[in-house]
């Protein structure tokens, strides 16, 4: 049999794609495709953890150090105390408690009762994703806007507070507190949310466009790409 060059190997799988198209069949994919069976996971050929069934959008199974891993709690009695006795018994265990991962309280500054839940980093993860993915744009709109680089912003911070060429009545002490009165006044009031699904994903005015009304698959498939693109920004501003 006479080899086939690459060249000639791709004519050849252009033609026999183009000969499935009109005939119902769908295509299985080029030379050497092979269809996953497994679950798509952030390791190949590792199992997934038990508290991660994947029904949330972006869930890999990501969790080597078992930090969202729901822990049960052991109450033990209190040791005898006889000091007339030759020997205290110890105490025995009474029960297990199982803290509350999901309650959200009115405490504006500590919203979540047990700070180890599932719920919550999710919650983080979000939040500093889509503060990353803002930055990161930043970056390149403020570099490109003015030639200076990121990393010296700060020092040109200092001769004087500006902003696209725009020359602003402030010093730097001075952005650092607006910053933080603005961040801390957004994030006081968005505490006040109790719906744990309505504090990652409001809609309203942030759904200008109403995507996410069309159907659950598509909000599914959003949010998930919402949070890849979250990932991918904290990684690359490290």
């Amino acid at each position: 049999m006479q080899a086939l060059s690459f060249r000639q190997a791709g004519r050849v799988a252009t033609k026999a794609t183009k000969a499935t198209k009109g005939t119902g069949t769908q295509r299985a994919g080029g030379s050497g495709y092979r269809k996953s069976e497994s679950e798509a996971l952030w390791l190949p050929g590792i199992s997934r953890p038990d508290w991660l069934d994947g029904s949330m959008p972006g869930d890999r199974g990501f969790d080597p150090l078992g930090l969202s891993k729901p822990d049960d709690y052991v109450q033990i009695g209190i040791d005898e105390q006889d000091q007339n006795m030759a020997q205290n018994v110890k105490g025995a265990v009474e029960g297990f408690l199982q803290p509350d991962r999901t309650t959200i309280t009115t405490n504006k500054f500590a919203p979540y009762e047990e700070v180890f839940g599932l719920q919550r980093f999710r919650e983080n993860e979000l939040i500093h994703g889509r503060w990353c993915m803002l930055a990161c744009l930043g970056c390149v709109v403020a570099e490109a806007s003015t030639g200076v680089s990121w990393v010296d912003a700060g020092k040109v911070e200092l001769d004087g507070a500006s902003y696209i060429g725009l020359t602003l009545p402030f010093d730097l002490t001075q952005l650092v507190i607006i910053e933080t009165l603005l961040v801390g006044t957004i994030e006081f009031y968005r505490n006040d949310e109790l719906d744990p699904e309505l504090r990652l994903y409001p809609g309203g005015p942030f759904d200008p466009l109403g995507l996410t009304d069309k159907s659950e698959e598509q909000t599914f498939r959003l949010k998930t790409a919402e949070i890849k693109h979250g990932r991918l920004a904290m990684v690359a501003f490290l």
